[in-house]
């Protein structure tokens, strides 16, 4: 019986999460079980679909994915499973070439962003807001 690689890779972009499981397979992507072609908002399904357009249809026909993802609001949702995506994309099929594309691309593909919001501090309305003062 023949063993099916699977490559599972996760990623994180403010408070979203995502996680990526990536086998051998005829080109199906699953967001939240729901095929990313139908993703209601275009934006959204746009910025999942850009490592899949990117590495081409020799790579896409041979893989089926299912991103799912947690967390946040939608962009960064979107962000998190590209970003998953595209991580895994390049561990399956192990070109360099295809990592110098993405970081020509857009670095935050594989790299991520480290910006994180910042926490409410005590006494005060939100991170840095402080209350107004009356003299009069």
């Amino acid at each position: 019986m023949e063993e099916s690689k699977v490559i599972i890779t996760t990623a994180r972009r403010k408070m979203a999460r995502a996680k990526c499981y990536l086998y051998q397979g005829k080109g199906r992507v699953m967001i939240n079980d729901i095929p990313v072609e139908v993703i209601p908002v275009e934006v959204m399904r746009l910025k999942i679909m850009e490592p899949l357009l990117l590495a081409g249809d020799s790579i896409l026909s041979q893989i089926d994915a299912k991103v799912y993802t947690s967390g946040g609001g939608i962009m960064g949702q979107a962000d998190a499973a590209r970003m998953a995506l595209a991580r895994a994309l390049v561990s399956f099929s192990g070109s360099q070439e295809l990592k110098d594309m993405y970081k020509q691309y857009d670095r935050t593909m594989l790299a991520g962003d480290p910006r994180q919001t910042e926490s409410e501090k005590w006494m005060r309305y939100s991170a840095r807001r402080w209350r107004q003062k009356s003299y009069r």
